[in-house]
């Protein structure tokens, strides 16, 4: 069977019989690939602990018929041990690991944009040294803007008018100006725009300058962001703990 290899992200495991493992990856030049890891659950496997979520990881791999499989597993970024051991930072990994998994659909698809943002967000994420809530809302707008979906947190998401404005509208957009505004928008603090925007921008000088509670409403709004262009929830979102923002 042919051969090939790739860096990678471990994104999800699933047993398989007694000692194997389904591995969900999102690789740099091959996009989502998912591949079975020979006798992975065993205490005497060679490359278990290099094969669990939020392993960065460089994998040689058999290609099969239905599932390709695992030969040769090399750590680059051991970022498993450093989340796992905090509750925030592994409920807010979960929730990115989801968001990988729901956005990147088709499997052997080169999908290179989103492997870099989930590859620099689990290794922000382990450093510690940004608030785990704030690279997770970070990651979930430059995640679905790759995907086709970016908002517009300055002009006029409908008619292209310059900003700042007050009103924002998920179906809309974002941002909408007053002639725009439909009924049940919302009104934001102008605080909570410039943060979505330096979210998604990447400014990590003006994010890290804001309060809680702006932090809290942007959280909000990207959350309900991320669940009506996805039509569902994300179940891992659920699980984040927000309260230390």
């Amino acid at each position: 069977m042919p051969l090939y290899r790739d860096d990678a992200i471990v994104m999800r495991a699933q047993k398989l019989g007694e000692a194997d493992r389904i591995i969900t990856l999102l690789t740099r030049e091959y996009g989502k690939v998912r591949a079975v890891a020979k006798g992975v659950r065993r205490t005497s496997s060679k490359f278990g602990a290099r094969l669990e979520p939020f392993m960065h990881i460089d994998v040689q791999l058999n290609e099969g018929r239905n599932l390709d499989m695992i030969t040769q597993v090399d750590t680059i970024g051991a970022y498993a041990k450093a989340i796992c051991e905090d509750y925030t930072k592994y409920t807010v990994g979960g929730a990115i690991l989801e968001t990988a998994d729901r956005l990147v659909v088709a499997e052997h698809e080169p999908s290179t944009q989103q492997y870099w943002l989930l590859a620099g967000a689990l290794r922000t994420l382990a450093e510690g040294n940004k608030p785990p809530e704030l690279i997770l809302d970070s990651y979930l707008l430059r995640s679905f803007a790759v995907a086709g979906y970016a908002p517009s947190f300055e002009d006029c998401a409908r008619c292209g008018a310059p900003g700042p404005h007050r009103a924002y509208s998920l179906p809309q957009g974002g941002a909408v100006c007053q002639d725009c505004r439909a009924p049940g928008s919302a009104s934001p603090a102008p605080q909570t725009f410039q943060l979505l925007s330096a979210l998604l921008s990447g400014d990590w000088d003006a994010a890290l300058r804001t309060d809680v509670r702006t932090r809290r409403e942007a959280s909000g709004l990207v959350a309900a962001f991320c669940q009506f262009h996805l039509e569902r929830t994300i179940r891992s979102l659920r699980m984040v703990d927000r309260v230390g923002q």
